[in-house]
């Protein structure tokens, strides 16, 4: 049944043939044969993705109770900031911010206060690279080592093997965080990628799953030398600018010229201190370096359910947030997903799940003093950004919280906030609305 119903959402672009996932344990999808097998199709345009069976809200579903929450978690700094984006049917539910940015300097977190997006920013690579795909200027079976000849695996035949696809599906066949540590040592991107040479190899391009960083963003220098663009550039003139992004950025530089950004924190004793961003992951621009408010974001899952065909086609769309390997140790960990997922994969910059047997397009980041949530549930049309800035994991039981109303599941305990909450938005008979009001603003992790 699961296999069935996520087949059915597995189409492509226009510019490019079907790309396949079998979520067995290993995750042996291999979209790269299946892409050779079909190359002369490539010029035949793909079927359009077949239209989502829309589902309204379950009822009980109110933003109000959602905003309370989030209220609840800045209150007495147990988080000093956070920002959240309700989105539903192509309409801002609520795009608000609340508490601080700045624990010593403290201002408010608002609509337009910028964060960093961490592995967020892989659904933009992501998303990029399939513009470009249906422009024609690269396919998804295109060999990395066309766009960069002095690419170099342990194994020779490997270099020449990888292509696009495999490396924005976190398949190039390396460990785990390759070079994260690296990274985080305040190494450098370009002579971590020379050193990839030397990197031990777990599999053949394509045949297994580790997610990656650095490999990530050699789609950077793709997209540079299939465009003409630099991968910031790119990514302003061709996402931001067209969707309104307008406090978006990309890289250190970008959040540091923000008028108003909420800066990172970590803990220090019963409280919080505020640090500096570190350059480190912000030089794995594809990878970890976007920064946006939460009301940039909320146009953001806009486009990305379908409502911006003028910019994002649903075919693109289709084919990014469809699965293609296998990730199971995503059902692993916090009890949200222990308890509600049921088969996990990964596209191209986006997560795949079976949320209690409904369909879950996501994406998780962490990175020093920076937490990001982002979902998409295509068949109730809604979409949910949680941004925050501290290591605190306390807000993460908000997103399954508002999933399992817009579902209509039983209530769970995900989140550590006021029990009172609920009962106070309970309408007089006993029903609350499902929908919100207009758009109103008020140590050290890998960005994964």
């Amino acid at each position: 049944m699961l296999v069935g119903m996520l087949a059915a959402i597995a189409l492509s672009s226009a510019a490019q043939t079907p790309l396949a996932w079998n979520p067995d344990a290993r995750g042996d999808a291999d979209v790269t044969a299946a892409a050779r097998q079909l190359a002369h199709a490539q010029d035949r345009p793909a079927p359009l993705p077949a239209e989502v069976q829309r589902m309204p809200l379950a009822n009980g579903f109110d933003v109000r109770v959602f905003e309370a929450m989030a209220q609840d978690l800045v209150a007495n700094q147990r988080v000093p900031g956070l920002a959240m984006a309700i989105v539903h049917e192509g309409r801002v539910l609520s795009a608000r911010g609340y508490g601080i940015t700045d624990v010593d300097n403290a201002e408010p977190v608002d609509a337009h206060t910028v964060f960093r997006l961490a592995s967020l920013s892989k659904s933009f690579a992501g998303t990029l690279t399939a513009m470009l795909v249906a422009e024609g200027a690269l396919r998804w079976d295109s060999r990395v080592a066309d766009f960069i000849p002095s690419l170099q695996l342990a194994d020779p035949d490997a270099a020449r093997q990888l292509t696009v696809a495999d490396v924005l599906s976190h398949r190039v066949g390396l460990r785990h965080h390759t070079f994260d540590r690296d990274i985080e040592a305040n190494a450098d991107y370009h002579s971590l990628v020379q050193r990839l040479s030397a990197a031990p190899m777990v599999c053949a391009p394509g045949e297994c799953y580790g997610y990656q960083n650095v490999a990530f963003s050699l789609v950077g220098d793709v997209v540079f030398a299939a465009s003409g663009q630099f991968y910031n550039e790119a990514v302003a003139r061709r996402i931001f600018k067209p969707l309104g992004m307008d406090d978006a950025s990309v890289g250190l530089e970008g959040i540091l010229a923000s008028p108003r950004w909420a800066r990172p924190h970590v803990r220090a004793g019963a409280g919080w201190k505020p640090v500096m961003p570190k350059p480190t992951y912000y030089r794995l621009a594809p990878a970890a370096g976007v920064n946006a408010s939460i009301s940039d974001m909320a146009q953001w899952l806009i486009a990305q359910s379908g409502r911006r065909p003028d910019v994002l086609p649903a075919p693109l769309l289709a084919t990014v947030q469809s699965p293609i390997v296998g990730t199971p140790g995503e059902m692993r960990g916090t009890s949200w997903r222990r308890e509600r997922l049921n088969a996990a994969g990964y596209g191209l910059g986006w997560r795949i799940y079976d949320y209690a047997g409904h369909r879950l397009v996501f994406h998780g980041g962490a990175v020093q003093g920076y937490r990001a949530l982002m979902a998409l549930l295509p068949e109730r049309d809604l979409g949910v950004v949680i941004l925050w800035n501290s290591n605190s994991a306390l807000p993460s039981g908000l997103l399954p919280t508002i999933l399992d109303r817009a579902i209509g599941l039983p209530p769970q305990q995900w989140l550590d906030v006021d029990p009172r909450i609920e009962s106070m938005f309970a309408s007089e008979d006993g029903e609350t609305p499902a929908s919100g009001g207009p758009q109103s603003s008020s140590a050290n992790a890998r960005p994964d």
